[in-house]
């Protein structure tokens, strides 16, 4: 037996000896999800083993990878080979199996989809114990269209083979300043359909101040720029006009100060990221720190003593088409006082697959906003009371909403809008004992 195949049997061991009919749940060390939910004291399937790169194949330009490898592990391992995964989410401790069965993005989503559109085969441990593999051909291939957006409440990725693509040695970006949405929006969608750019992004800074960011491969570079430390890249797009970087460090280039959240921690003052340097510099600490504020409420407690106003969460990642970009960014810059703004397109590589759980209009350019912060609520409104106005307006505008965070939908809503008739189909098939929490519970229930 291989390494990988011993890793299997221990974790199939694992579940085995679980009790029968108790309910099926992985014990993960990390986690990049942002949801509340009560703490679940019973045991877990430790997945920990499962983060190899098992297999980097440079002639066909893919990889075979455990479930649980990060994209940094991945991407340290396939740029000696002059090749990246065609989406590298932009958090370096985002795993594999997580972008795929969540819905991951990143500027290169505009060619190449969300990561699950570059897998090629997976083995999955299902919700009734059984290992399988899963094709887009085989026998279990409503599986594999079923299992982006279920999350682990279908199974859980095990091994996936996917596609790579080859890259140059540094990257040039050009940021485009822009002071009108509409005017943004039109050059965004003109910019993906150029064969000039590999990456398109952008930040909103305001409504008077858009930034579309346009990269493209490049083998030389006049000097290269380092935002893994002391300088921080998103206040460079407001300076400069172009800029080079390193293929690793623009893969990175968010996770230095998990985009901008860094600041909430004090990380964006100068003698404070001189003390911590790169090691402490990254998402997962700051998660550490947030997670350790969740359970304790620290700085919630020293708020309400200085008398400053209750504060909600909006922790968000939402889908608009483009040609609606425009009214979302109004009514977001009218309602939610949070700033700045992700902004990321979005089309589906493949316009004839189908994947029934986050279904796009294949023929749909979209356009992801990504806003994480807390707004201050007015006495007596609900705790809930923005993240429900913007779960609306989405809905509004043809748009979906990413669950990895939070959400207030019915559950009647939910269902309508994350298709409850293919997904329980599959439920009943591959978890029949109903072993692993159903979508709703997972994603909107308090579990």
């Amino acid at each position: 037996m291989t390494e990988h195949q011993q890793r299997i049997v221990r974790l199939t061991e694992q579940l085995r000896a679980l009790p029968p009919g108790a309910p099926v749940r992985l014990a993960k060390r990390t986690s990049n999800l942002f949801r509340t939910r009560v703490t679940n004291s019973a045991p877990g399937l430790d997945v920990s083993a499962l983060q190899h790169v098992l297999h980097v194949d440079p002639r066909r330009r893919t990889a075979d990878v455990e479930g649980m490898v990060t994209y940094e592990t991945l991407v340290d391992a396939t740029l000696p080979h002059g090749l990246m995964p065609l989406v590298v989410p932009q958090l370096k401790t985002i795993t594999l199996g997580g972008a795929v069965s969540g819905v991951g993005i990143e500027s290169s989503s505009f060619r190449n989809g969300a990561p699950h559109e570059s897998v090629l085969e997976m083995d999955l441990l299902t919700g009734d114990g059984e290992l399988i593999t899963v094709s887009p051909a085989n026998e279990h291939s409503e599986l594999f269209f079923g299992f982006p957006n279920s999350y682990g409440t279908l199974g859980y990725a095990l091994r996936l083979r996917i596609e790579l693509e080859p890259v140059k040695p540094y990257v040039h970006l050009r940021h485009v300043r822009h002071h009108d949405a509409r005017a943004f929006f039109e050059d965004f969608a003109a910019q993906c359909t150029s064969s000039e750019v590999d990456f398109v992004d952008g930040t909103v800074f305001g409504p008077d101040e858009l930034y579309l960011t346009l990269g493209r491969f490049v083998d030389a570079a006049p000097y290269t720029s380092d935002y893994t430390w002391l300088e921080i890249y998103y206040r460079s797009i407001q300076r400069r006009s172009q800029d080079f970087l390193t293929v690793r460090d623009y893969l990175w280039r968010w996770d230095t100060d998990w985009f901008w959240c860094s600041r909430a921690f004090g990380a964006q003052r100068r003698w404070v990221r001189r003390l911590a340097g790169r090691r402490l510099l990254r998402s997962d600490v700051y998660w550490k720190i947030v997670d350790f504020e969740r359970r304790h409420r620290v700085m919630s407690r020293i708020d309400r003593r200085r008398g400053r106003p209750e504060q909600e969460p909006v922790v968000q990642d939402v889908e608009v088409p483009v040609h609606r970009a425009a009214e979302f960014l109004d009514f977001f810059h009218r309602e939610i006082p949070i700033s700045p703004v992700w902004v990321c397109p979005l089309r589906q590589r493949d316009r004839q697959r189908r994947w029934p759980l986050y279904e796009f209009d294949p023929d749909t350019l979209y356009v992801n906003f990504g806003f994480w912060s807390t707004v201050d609520l007015e006495p007596g409104e609900a705790d809930d009371t923005h993240n429900r106005m913007i779960e609306s307006a989405v809905e509004s505008l043809d748009g979906r909403k990413s669950l990895y965070s939070t959400a207030y939908y019915t559950e009647d809503d939910f269902w309508r809008l994350y298709n409850g008739e293919a997904y329980w189909r599959l439920k009943k098939q591959y978890d029949p004992d109903g072993r692993l929490l159903d979508l709703y519970a997972k994603c909107v229930g308090d579990r």
